[in-house]
């Protein structure tokens, strides 16, 4: 499994899909009107472009937070999918909405797998690149 995710085709494929995934939930919530769906839909275009941007971008600073589109990809699926859980309305649509939202958090998770290793080296790139901007005393000790 380690030596398919590797390959440079499975990691366009998953960018491709995670993009697409974004967009899709993106389209869907702005077409529902109103401005919770409204903000939500610009949330999940704008974390689909910072994804792009941080897979692209042959810019060391932008490489060094590569991480963070993918942590806040996973993070705004999740509590959208918790929000329709709690608030509802439920319909159709909105089922197809956290099917995709469902299907983009595993998307990522591959994608963190192919390019970290694993999500123990992702949350050690994530601290490691932070660290030179946290104070001494909040900063993670080796192990």
């Amino acid at each position: 499994m380690t030596k398919l995710l590797g390959r440079r085709a499975t990691g366009a494929l998953l960018t491709t899909a995670i993009v697409g995934l974004t967009l899709a939930t993106a389209y869907i919530h702005q077409s529902l009107g109103g401005l919770l769906f409204t903000l939500n839909g610009l949330g999940y275009a704008g974390l689909a472009a910072l994804f792009v941007i941080g897979v692209v971008s042959p810019v060391q600073l932008v490489k060094r937070f590569s991480w963070f589109p993918r942590f806040a990809l996973i993070g705004y699926a999740a509590m959208t999918i918790a929000g329709y859980v709690v608030m509802g309305p439920y319909f159709t649509l909105g089922f197809i909405a956290k099917g995709i939202e469902v299907a983009l958090i595993v998307a990522v998770v591959l994608d963190i797998v192919r390019v970290y290793g694993s999500p123990k080296a992702f949350v050690s790139s994530a601290l490691g690149s932070i660290a030179p901007i946290v104070p001494g005393r909040f900063r993670p000790t080796a192990a």
